[in-house]
């Protein structure tokens, strides 16, 4: 099995590869206020189908990504939880980072962080990555319990403005989380 096929599973979730049917309730989720809250806007049918597409183009490209996540025993899908190599530059980068995106209403019931220790796990002891980052604005509590929770730390000095965003939006500034592989 290559990389990229790989399947994750942890007690209530599957983290598998992207299947075409995967596109419209992603772009469901994606079209979501409350989902994209910390994020600069909701995003179309078609835009929603171009992130699927980077998204799809990193596994291939770097052999892990952001993986779909459905439910067990059921099968729903719910939406991403993965590793992904940021593509921009930042004091912090060349890195991985860790990131989850779900349906709202699967929001609140340890989901995010059950598939994200999976993740985690696979990427220190598999993929023997020495660190592993995340972040997000320092307004999204929801996240960053979830990276707390993950046994990640943050130090104030590591906060940036987002190089993707213009200088002065509101949700330029991002906090950055961090945690060393405990393997090594």
């Amino acid at each position: 099995m290559r990389p990229n096929e790989l399947t994750l599973t942890a007690e209530r979730l599957i983290l598998r590869q992207w299947k075409p049917s995967d596109r419209e309730d992603f772009a469901l989720i994606n079209s979501d206020p409350r989902v994209m809250e910390f994020l600069p806007a909701v995003l179309s049918r078609q835009e929603s189908d171009k992130l699927c597409d980077r998204i799809e183009a990193h596994l291939e490209q770097h052999g892990f990504g952001l993986y779909p996540a459905e439910t067990r025993p059921n099968s729903v899908f719910i939406g991403f939880i993965g590793l992904s190599v940021p593509a921009f530059q930042a004091h912090f980068t060349p890195c991985v980072e860790i990131g989850w995106r779900l349906a709202f209403e699967h929001w609140g019931r340890g989901l995010a962080t059950e598939g994200a220790r999976a993740v985690m796990r696979y990427g220190f002891e598999s993929l023997r990555l020495d660190e592993i980052v995340s972040f997000t604005v320092p307004a999204n509590v929801r996240s960053r319990r979830i990276m707390e929770k993950l046994g990640m730390t943050h130090a104030a000095a590591d906060d940036f403005d987002h190089p993707g965003l213009p200088p002065g939006h509101p949700l330029g500034r991002h906090v950055l989380y961090r945690l060393a592989n405990p393997t090594k």
